[in-house]
Order: structure tokens, then C-alpha cells, then sequence
């Protein structure tokens, strides 16, 4: 509480964020919602989150120089916060609750070039080389690269697969090439790429170790949408992809699959 009796911006940011860790959510996504939360009570100039008014926060959205996935992840960490609040009793109703929704963009993806991926796996060192091939050939997020243990390469029917650690403590499994999975075998037992970070390397480091490696421009991220127009472009089969990538909603996968455009081209020479 404030001296006057209000509530405090940090006490209940720290609440909340206990919850969304006790519900499974990732420790990058409860660090990612810790930055979204600390610059909205920072910006709003609200001294108590019992001050904020949806003119205020749309007032503040308005100003923002911001892309339209960032936008949607701070109104999300927006809805998030303010549904607890009201959910624990700590204000009456929340104040976000008719703000309008960012919705998902038109498909934009942006894969990597051909070319520019060769070139980064002929420069990398080895870590750096697993870490390029994890993402780019298996569709692994930066967090979920961090966290590979050579104990996740299990043997299926058909070769190896890896057991990846996904958002909100989820699971899937995704199979390997099998050069890939001899290069994670031969390994010592443990993290892939041990660090300090409960025993392997941060996200963060993970990821800027192969931007550095890429062309400008492009990040990381843009290996997954390498990883998924390449899956279907081979398969035509968006639900698999969607299982691949570790996607909840079909329509996020389209976000990062380029359609080849051989078949738009064959639809319109039939028509």
C-alpha cells in the first residue's frame, strides 16, 4: 500500500508475477512481463494502480513507437495484470477491460535467405553451429535452444527426436536430422550449452551470439520462419507445421510460413 493507503505498483506486480509462475509460465515470460509492467507503472505516471483509467492507458498506448507484436504483447501483459487485480479484489473492476484487443498482423514472414544461413554456419564456431542448426533446422525458439540437455535427444520409431521445452513449461517433440542428433549425442551428458542461467546460457546470450552471425537485419527468430516455410513448402501440411513450430493457433503458424510461390502459380496457369 501507498502512505494514503492505495495500492503499490511493485508489491502487486511481484504478486502477479509469483502467480504466473505458479501456473507453469516460462521464466522469460515472467521476465518479459516484469519489463512491460515496471515501464507501464514508470510511463503512466499513476501513483497507484487504482489511479489508472483506460483514457490513461490509451492516452500512453497512443505515443508509443512500437511494432505490432511488441504493442500486442504489452496490451496482453496489460489484460493480464488487471484481470488478477479484479480476480484478487484489489480494485473493483479492471480498468483495460474494453480496450481493444492488437489483433495478428497479415502474414509477413521473413526466413532467413538461403544464403545468408550457409554463410553463418561456415563462420560460426561449434556452439554457435548447434545453436544456427537448432533453430533453423529443428524450429527451435532462442529460449528453448538455451535449454537443450543431451538426456532430450530420445530414439523413436524412425530415428532421434528432441524433447523441446516450450512457453509455459510445455513440451513437444520434434525429430531430428540424424547428423544433427549424432553432433548432440556425442556431447558430454548435460545442458548443450551450459551457463550460468539455472546451468545453461541465457536466451539472450544464446540470441545474440547468432544475430551477430546473421545478415543485417535479420534476428534469431527469423530462423524458426526459415524452419517453418521449409517444412511447408516440403509437406503443403500447415497442421504439422503447426505441431512442429509449438504453435497453440494455426493462424500464428501462417505467420511464419512463406508460401512457395510455384503453387500460387500453378492455381492461377489452371484457372
Amino acid at each position: 500500500m501507498t502512505d494514503d493507503g492505495r495500492l503499490s505498483w511493485e508489491p502487486t506486480i511481484e504478486r502477479y508475477l509469483a502467480h504466473l509462475a505458479g501456473t507453469g509460465r516460462s521464466t522469460e515470460t515472467v521476465k518479459q512481463r516484469r519489463a512491460q509492467l515496471t515501464r507501464l507503472a514508470r510511463d503512466l505516471g499513476a501513483a497507484s494502480p487504482s489511479d489508472v483509467t483506460l483514457v490513461l492507458v490509451e492516452q500512453w498506448l497512443a505515443v508509443q513507437d512500437w511494432s505490432h507484436s511488441t504493442r500486442r504483447g504489452h496490451v496482453a501483459a496489460l489484460k493480464g495484470y488487471f484481470r488478477w487485480l479484479e480476480r484478487e479484489g484489489l480494485v473493483q473492476r479492471s480498468p483495460v477491460d474494453d480496450l481493444a484487443v492488437v489483433g495478428i498482423t497479415r502474414p509477413n514472414p521473413r526466413p532467413v535467405p538461403e544464403t545468408g544461413y550457409q554463410f553463418a554456419l561456415q563462420v560460426a564456431d561449434d556452439r554457435e553451429r548447434l545453436m544456427l542448426r537448432l533453430a533453423g533446422e529443428a524450429g527451435l525458439r532462442r529460449g528453448e535452444v538455451a535449454q537443450v540437455h543431451t538426456r532430450d535427444v530420445v530414439e523413436d520409431l524412425l530415428g532421434r527426436s528432441l524433447i523441446v521445452h516450450g512457453k509455459g513449461g510445455k513440451q513437444r517433440i520434434v525429430p531430428l536430422k540424424a547428423d544433427l542428433a549424432a553432433e548432440l549425442l556425442a556431447l558430454p551428458p548435460g545442458y548443450v550449452f551450459p551457463g550460468a542461467i539455472d546451468g545453461h546460457l541465457s536466451p539472450a546470450y544464446v540470441a545474440k551470439r547468432v544475430r551477430r552471425l546473421l545478415p543485417e537485419g535479420y534476428s534469431m527468430h527469423k530462423l524458426r520462419h526459415r524452419f517453418g516455410s521449409k517444412a511447408y513448402a516440403v509437406s503443403g501440411d500447415l497442421a504439422a507445421v503447426q505441431d512442429l513450430l509449438g504453435h497453440e493457433s494455426p493462424v500464428t503458424t501462417r505467420l511464419y510460413v512463406k508460401v512457395p510461390d510455384a503453387p500460387k502459380r500453378a492455381i492461377v496457369d489452371a484457372i
